[in-house]
C-alpha cells in the first residue's frame, strides 16, 4: 500500500483530516516501535512505504523492547499528539487495522504476539477476517 492511501484510511477511520491522521500515524508508529523488539521493527518497516519506515526507528543501543501495557500505549500516543485517550484509542485501532491490510498477515501475527494481551482489545478489528472487517 502506497504512503497516501495508509494516510487515507487511517483518516477515514479516525474521521480525521489527512494532517491529523499522520500525525496519530507516527505517534502509533512511534509508540509501537518502542514496544516491539528491534529487530521485529526493522522486518514490520520493511514491509511499509519509505514515508511510513521513518516513523518506525528501533531504539540504537538495545534490541529489548520497552514492557509496559495498553494504558501505557495509549497514554504514550495520546501525549505525542497532545489529545484525549479516546482520540489516542480511536488512532491505534484506525493504524492497527491499515497496518493488517498493509503488510503481509504472517508478519502482523509477528507484530502482536510481541504485544500484551489487554492490547488486543485495541487491535481486534484488526484480526478479524476481512469479510468482518470495516
Amino acid at each position: 500500500m502506497h504512503y497516501l492511501a495508509f494516510v487515507d484510511r487511517v483518516a477515514r477511520r479516525t474521521g480525521t483530516s489527512e494532517e491529523r491522521a499522520v500525525e496519530l500515524t507516527r505517534a502509533t508508529l512511534e509508540t509501537l516501535a518502542e514496544r516491539l523488539t528491534g529487530g521485529e521493527v526493522l522486518d514490520l518497516a520493511a514491509q511499509l512505504p519509505k514515508s511510513l519506515q521513518g516513523m518506525l526507528r528501533p531504539h540504537p543501543r538495545t534490541e529489548a523492547a520497552d514492557r509496559f501495557g495498553a494504558a501505557e500505549f495509549v497514554a504514550r500516543v495520546a501525549q505525542r499528539v497532545a489529545g484525549d485517550e479516546n482520540t489516542a484509542r480511536d488512532a491505534v485501532r484506525a493504524v492497527c487495522t491499515t497496518l493488517h491490510e498493509s503488510i503481509t498477515s504472517g508478519e502482523f501475527q509477528d507484530v502482536v504476539v510481541q504485544l500484551p494481551r489487554d492490547f488486543r482489545d485495541m487491535v481486534e478489528p484488526a484480526l478479524a477476517p476481512a469479510s468482518r472487517r470495516r
